[in-house]
């Protein structure tokens, strides 16, 4: 038979196309079966696993850290590289240990810190973010998605979680996606969390006006350092878990106020500021009978002490906190002048401290409202419409206790790339608010305020301070029909060379010397106890 040929062609393809067909069926098995005859590191690659974030930490001004002050420790582990019962005796967990072991890929676990690094065991040193009793919560803030949304978390954000934060270990894995022990492993350890931020809070006297504060159930302290505006110690009460916000937004206390930028009705603490003004002004001699009562435009107004006090000085009157005087003395002075002063002094003005923590800027009446006899006789003893924040007070006592200048409050040092120096630190803002000689005036009343007040319990055998204390009516009453009061105290210390200025608000706390007075004097004992022991 005769084949044409083109038919012969179509013979000689289809052999071949069997023939190769045959070669790759042959060496699909071969690879299959004998793969242990091919070097691993012709189908080798990488496989990296990630060991816990370290966040970038916030520090108190000395450099010691506020968030990741504690550590843990954490273990990448290759099973095929362990003994299991071995391994599993550094495990925390050891039920949820025996589970991931056994499905036999790499994992990660928690670990105790005497575990011992192996070719297959890689042990890391991680932070954790908030202590169990996190100081500094309500300037800290919180996190939500691994985002900062409230507090220094929220300002600083992106400079606290950045791209590197996270440990690692790449092994090589081979064609078939087992770890190759013995080709060595990649470890990086990460240094971010020592990058970050640094705030003017110094840690110990956070501590100490926090436990001062313990039994205050709504309020705010605040402590700062009177030549620098540093912000040593900013409290809110209560304080909240940051793992459990959901807690605290149920909570009918608000804790996740920070009340130490809320505004309140300020009471007798102003009559530092119609004090300043008169002295300015020229009226430090002025003089004053108190009779227990003064009518302003067919008004009366009351003095706490109803049978009066007599003739009074201006000292006299501040220590006996006597509010016809000041109302009488706020008669004499020049209204445009007077406002001026506490315009000066901080109040309507917000405190700028960094992004998302901003003091509000209160209330300060206006001339138009002052023009009216009784709103000008409320402001003069710190009622009727003027409000302020625990950081207006703060600044003003700054003032007084800083001959005269005022320095702008700061939260913010600057940042860190090391965790030992700091970047970008700005110098210490002031202005010059009232003459070195009234300042001089205004300390002498508030020490004789503690010191001659056998009343006050501000005032302590272990350090001598200056301080005035404020009872301030809300026109809120509680089920007993009895009104409710915000309990201040502002003070320096110590009282002759004077370094810190420290603020006391209770909430609804009642009177300033019973509530707040106590916690002032407890603050400044504790303060200096400590500068005792770092000097010894």
């Amino acid at each position: 038979m005769v084949r044409k040929r083109g038919e012969h062609g179509v013979l000689i393809l289809t052999a071949i196309f069997f023939l190769s067909f045959t070669l790759l069926v042959g060496n699909y098995y071969r690879l299959a079966f004998y793969s242990q005859d091919i070097p691993a590191a012709d189908f080798s690659s990488k496989m990296t696993l990630e060991v816990g974030e370290c966040q970038g930490t916030i520090y108190d001004r000395n450099m010691k850290p506020l968030t990741n002050a504690e550590t843990k420790h954490m273990a990448a582990a290759v099973p095929s590289a362990l003994n299991r019962e071995d391994t599993a005796r550094y495990a925390e967990d050891k039920e949820q240990f025996y589970r991931d072991f056994e499905k036999g890929e790499p994992f990660v676990f928690t670990c105790t810190d005497n575990a011992l690094e192996s070719e297959g065991l890689t042990v890391f040193e991680v932070p954790v973010r908030y202590s169990e009793k996190q100081t500094a919560r309500h300037v800290i803030g919180y996190l939500s998605d691994n985002k900062g949304v409230d507090g220094i978390e929220y300002a600083y954000d992106s400079i606290l979680r950045n791209r590197f934060s996270e440990n690692s270990v790449t092994y090589t894995v081979d064609g078939f996606g087992n770890i190759m022990i013995g080709d060595g492993k990649e470890v990086f350890r990460t240094k971010a969390y020592k990058s970050g931020v640094v705030l003017t809070l110094d840690r110990d006297i956070q501590e100490i006006c926090e436990k001062s504060g313990r039994n205050i159930e709504k309020g705010a302290i605040v402590c700062a350092d009177i030549k620098t505006g540093d912000i040593l110690a900013m409290a809110s009460f209560p304080s909240y878990e940051p793992d459990n916000i959901a807690e605290a937004l149920s909570d009918e206390r608000c804790p996740l106020i920070d009340r130490a930028l809320y505004s309140y009705s300020v009471g007798s603490v102003f009559k530092l500021v119609t004090a300043s003004s008169a002295l300015e002004q020229g009226l430090g001699g002025y003089m004053y009978d108190c009779g227990g009562s003064i009518d302003v435009d067919g008004k009366l107004f009351n003095c706490h002490k109803l049978d009066g006090h007599g003739l009074q000085n201006m000292s006299e009157a501040m220590t006996n906190s006597c509010n016809t005087y000041f109302i009488s003395l706020s008669r004499c002075l020049d209204m445009k002048k007077y406002r001026q002063m506490a315009t000066y002094l901080g109040f309507g003005k917000e405190n700028y401290l960094c992004a998302g923590i901003t003091g509000s800027g209160g209330v300060l009446p206006t001339e138009k409202e002052l023009s009216v006899p009784a709103e000008l006789a409320n402001f003069a003893f710190g009622q009727g419409k003027l409000t302020a924040t625990p950081l207006q007070i703060t600044q003003l006592t700054c003032a007084i206790a800083n001959n005269g200048e005022m320095p702008v409050l700061r939260l913010i040092r600057g940042l860190t790339a090391d965790g030992t120096e700091i970047g970008d630190e700005k110098n210490p803002q002031l202005s010059k608010v009232m003459s070195e000689e009234t300042a001089k005036e205004l300390r002498q009343m508030m020490i004789l305020a503690v010191r001659d007040n056998e009343r006050s319990k501000a005032k302590s055998r272990k350090i001598s301070a200056g301080a005035k204390t404020s009872t301030a009516q809300t026109g809120k009453y509680d089920e007993k029909g009895e009104e409710l009061c915000h309990a201040w105290i502002t003070g320096f210390f110590p009282a002759r060379q004077p370094k810190y200025a420290v603020t006391v608000l209770i909430e609804d706390g009642g009177y300033g010397n019973d509530a707040a007075a106590p916690v002032f004097r407890e603050i400044a004992e504790k303060i200096k106890e400590l500068n005792s022991k770092k000097a010894t």
